[in-house]
């Protein structure tokens, strides 16, 4: 068992049930961490319950419900007194070409991985405010890197919450609370098999794009580079350091493309400093 970390802080942790959420929350109560995890099925968590009576509490939650989530972080808040870290990690994956995607599909995606980590957050705000510290966590996807053909609702859902993720890590500084987007590539959990919704509609004409992508993705389950574990120890140190990173890029995977994004995005807009630059009143074209 590792050494605890000091001082001990009081997480808690949305989408508990399996992994990063579940990995994050096992890493924590080895290090005697305090964990208030949360699932739509609490009693899958029942072992952490059993190996850590003192340190561990787990709350039914579903994030799309506000009643329940305002009654979450009051109770939260009650165990043991204070909330440090929010993590928003409950979500799912969306897979399909976006004219198969039916209106409820879309909804119900944005519901659970935009609608209810700000219901999350929201909640939460005024106990990190009145404590004058905190730090809130929002798990994001290497699809809002650049994103795949067949995940624009889903990458979508991730790119509105990194967008509001920015504007609160300005907000919240001088109050003392700080922001980490976690950008993970592939980790080998069970998001493929268990958290990936499919397109109710199918349309040929998207076979060798969106298609091909999940296709792709079924190949992949299991054979995942990322490892949980070591994705979770990383969280960790993001909010052990003094200086916390705005964006936390995880895997090989995911750092390969961030590198390969940033370097093709400056080398269009060099292309095309041209043209957008000179658009301003009193500038001259080149």
């Amino acid at each position: 068992m590792n050494d605890p970390i000091s001082p001990a802080r009081v997480w808690l942790i949305t989408g508990c049930s399996s992994g990063l959420g579940l990995a994050l929350a096992t890493k924590l109560l080895e290090r005697g961490q305090r964990v208030i995890a949360t699932a739509r099925h609490p009693e899958s968590l029942d072992h952490l319950v059993t190996l850590y009576p003192e340190t561990c509490r787990t709350i039914a939650l579903d994030v799309t419900d506000s009643a329940q989530v305002k009654a979450l972080i009051a109770q939260a808040a009650e165990v043991y007194g204070r909330i440090d870290v929010v993590v928003n990690n409950a979500g799912y994956g969306l897979v399909g070409a976006f004219e198969e995607l039916s209106d409820e599909q879309i909804a119900r995606n944005f519901d659970t991985n935009f609608h209810g980590a700000l219901k999350v957050i929201r909640a939460a705000l005024p106990v990190l405010r009145a404590q004058r510290s905190g730090h809130i966590i929002n798990i994001s996807a290497a699809a809002v890197i650049s994103n795949y053909a067949g995940f624009s609702i889903y990458g979508a859902t991730k790119w509105a919450l990194e967008g509001v993720s920015e504007s609160l890590a300005a907000e919240l500084k001088p109050l003392g609370i700080k922001v980490t987007i976690v950008q993970p590539g592939p980790f080998r959990t069970d998001f493929i098999a268990r958290s990936l919704e499919r397109a109710e509609e199918h349309i040929p004409d998207y076979d060798r794009t969106s298609g091909k992508f999940l296709s792709f993705l079924e190949t992949m389950n299991g054979k995942q580079p990322g490892d949980p574990d070591k994705a979770a120890e990383a969280i960790i140190a993001a909010v052990e350091s003094d200086a916390p990173p705005l964006r936390l890029v995880l895997g090989k995977y995911a750092n390969d493309k961030a590198r390969r994004k940033h370097s093709d995005s400056e080398k269009e807009r060099l292309a095309w400093e041209a043209v957008g630059l000179p658009t301003d009143y009193g500038s001259f074209p080149h």
